[in-house]
């Protein structure tokens, strides 16, 4: 990375959030600690670049601090928990968590998902959200999804999706019409190079995206479910065309 970036460890374990500032430092990161939500907030996570926020903390939880940052920031959140189980991933994807990484964490492995958020950000960062970009976009029926600038329109307007949905529409978008298996859509939604074990939470972003969508006046369901397989975005078979006498045989 070329440029420092600032990151704040919002975790009650000193000594693990020292740890993990030792580490962070030497790859190029300015990185702050909080151990509760008040030393979160009087960190200002909204002006770092990203913040690292474990579940359980005294006081106000991870979740609540996370659902507080929400309506002030966009910032990147990751989450750690160290519950071996997927209620706190699954809650924390439905408030806005961009990923989660389970206690006890490599310590390269968090740099490495710390940096994928940052490059999926940045480039959102950099676009104004002044309409559809000509380059590299997306366009399937009503839904106008640009790359450059990592944003996702229905009918003109502008959707709020968290980098995770952004992710995984973009993979659905790309096979429209094709079955994707959920390995194959969760390594896609979080950024991860090894898809052999099975996310559940894809049924978590997909349903969010269902509502986010909302209905299409061709399909009563844009994503469908393809039962113990994984998912594909549906894509309305054409309207015959007047004249057009292929149109009216039955196939």
């Amino acid at each position: 990375m070329t440029a420092y970036k600032r990151v704040l460890i919002v975790d009650d374990d000193v000594e693990f959030a020292e740890m993990v500032r030792e580490y962070l430092q030497p790859e190029g990161f300015i990185v702050d600690l909080a151990h509760d939500g008040a030393a979160c907030f009087a960190c200002e996570p909204q002006a770092k670049d990203i913040v690292v926020l474990d579940v359980m903390l005294p006081g106000q939880s991870g979740f609540e601090i996370l659902k507080e940052l929400r309506r002030l920031s966009s910032v990147p959140v990751l989450m750690l928990t160290a519950r071996d189980t997927d209620t706190d991933r699954i809650v924390g994807l439905e408030i806005g968590a961009d990923d989660y990484v389970p206690k006890p964490v490599n310590p390269r492995e968090l740099v490495a998902r710390i940096r994928a958020i940052l490059r999926r950000s940045a480039a959102a960062a950099r676009q104004p959200e002044t309409g559809p970009q000509p380059a590299a976009d997306l366009v399937v029926a009503d839904i106008h999804l640009s790359t450059a600038s990592r944003q996702v329109w229905r009918h003109g307007s502008l959707l709020d999706l968290t980098t995770a949905e952004f992710n995984l529409l973009e993979y659905l978008l790309r096979k429209p019409g094709k079955i994707i298996p959920r390995d194959e859509l969760s390594a896609a939604a979080f950024d991860r190079r090894d898809a052999s074990k099975i996310d559940r939470n894809v049924d978590t972003l997909v349903s969010k995206l269902r509502r986010k969508l909302g209905p299409s006046s061709d399909l009563e369901d844009r994503i469908k479910t393809i039962r113990n397989v994984g998912y594909l975005y549906a894509v309305a078979p054409a309207r015959p065309q007047a004249g057009d006498r292929r149109a009216t045989h039955a196939f």
